[in-house]
């Protein structure tokens, strides 16, 4: 791997900020310590700082050896919430505040970007701008969105934007990017079944809405098996049912709450309409009535095709092309989608290893995404670095057809 020299040297420095982060943890929209922490790094290396942003987010402004002069320009994105999970690790750096916990690796996407800040602002070996992105309220509550409605590229215009995420399972030193659909988007619904209540033993005297729902969950799995195309990726998980409070008592309603991921608007747009039909008509073949609420949360991560090759040229130069791997696409969803709908752009994955980095004292479970017992292997904060730095410079000395 060919790691930045001086990058490398300041490893230390880096894993001091993550691990304070991490033993720091705050959630959607809350995020002041670690904005505070971000913008005053970023003051002491004389890097700009526009705070504000989605309430907590800071854009941090590195202008080349030109000023800027030139007018190219592109922005690098790090996220700083937490989840409102209780951590299961007792190593030195959890977790000091019950039920937040950093179990997706944003403190480390965070100390990433900042060793990164700190290398460009030192040297600005490049011509142009890089936008410094970090971000808050990854995690369910749309932070990206907010940032693109609040103006972010109207106000800091770039060329293309780009983000990175730590990959549990994969060895450290590899990377993964491709082109196209890359995540998938999130929506939740609610359907609320009313039928009339009634005594148990006597059920021709109402209308079950336990059994009409019964009856609309095994239908709602039809639209991805029927109506969308066998090569169009859905999913339509039913994740609460809720109905009854007596065992000799129909009720009069029934709730079924999920969520829905695609890879395609028009996907999405066919599972939504279809939903909402069957719905209907289903409670009504029933004499039952219905409720349908469906919400669009976050759209499909979708890579443009350019971005992502170049992405793909500068990972290689890191560690090698037999390094890169293409991407399989997850059902997860990411907010940076938001972005990338406004500009071109990549998102991109930096594997975290298998956890065997995690010090003695973790919570014994496995190191996944979202797992009281993750941790963010600090191995990657100087490759990650690295890679910012590399891909910031070589965006700006290329002359790409635009």
């Amino acid at each position: 791997m060919k790691i930045i020299e001086a990058i490398g040297a300041q490893a230390g420095e880096a894993r001091s900020w993550r691990r304070d982060i991490h033993a720091h943890p705050e959630l959607a929209f809350q995020e002041q310590r670690t904005s505070d922490l971000v913008a005053r790094l970023l003051t002491e290396w004389g890097i700009p700082v526009h705070r504000g942003w989605a309430g907590t987010g800071v854009v941090g402004v590195v202008h080349g050896r030109d000023g800027g002069a030139c007018g190219r320009a592109l922005g690098l994105r790090a996220d700083m919430d937490a989840l409102p999970l209780q951590e299961q690790n007792d190593f030195a750096h959890a977790s000091r505040h019950a039920g937040r916990m950093h179990a997706c690796g944003h403190d480390g996407h965070t100390a990433m970007l900042l060793a990164a800040a700190r290398h460009l602002a030192g040297h600005r070996d490049f011509d142009g701008t890089v936008y410094l992105i970090f971000q808050p309220a990854e995690e369910d509550g749309g932070g990206a969105g907010m940032m693109v409605k609040e103006g972010l590229f109207d106000r800091f215009p770039m060329e293309a934007v780009f983000g990175i995420h730590n990959w549990p399972g994969g060895a450290v030193g590899t990377f993964a990017v491709s082109s196209g659909p890359v995540m998938a988007s999130s929506n939740d619904f609610r359907i609320v079944v009313r039928g009339r209540g009634s005594h148990a033993a006597m059920p021709h005297n109402g209308v079950d809405p336990i059994a009409v729902a019964c009856q609309l969950f095994s239908a709602l799995q039809t639209i991805v098996s029927r109506n969308l195309k066998p090569i169009e990726a859905g999913v339509i998980s039913v994740t609460m049912f809720h109905a009854g409070e007596a065992t000799n008592v129909l009720p009069d309603a029934c709730e079924l709450q999920g969520t829905v991921r695609t890879f395609t608007l028009e996907a999405l747009d066919l599972i939504e309409r279809r939903m909402r039909e069957i719905t209907e008509s289903t409670c009504a073949a029933f004499g039952a009535r219905s409720e349908f609420t469906f919400r669009r949360k976050y759209p499909p991560t979708i890579n443009s095709a350019r971005e992502a090759a170049f992405v793909r040229e500068v990972m290689a130069e890191i560690v090698g092309p037999e390094q890169v791997r293409e991407q399989e696409p997850t059902m997860g969803a990411e907010d940076f989608a938001f972005m990338l709908q406004a500009s071109p752009g990549a998102y991109a994955f930096i594997s975290n290893g298998d956890g065997g980095h995690r010090e003695m004292g973790h919570g014994g479970g496995p190191c996944n995404l979202h797992n009281p017992s993750y941790d963010f292997n600090d191995e990657l904060l100087p490759l990650g670095a690295t890679f910012w730095v590399r891909l910031a410079q070589r965006w700006l000395q290329s002359r790409l057809e635009r």
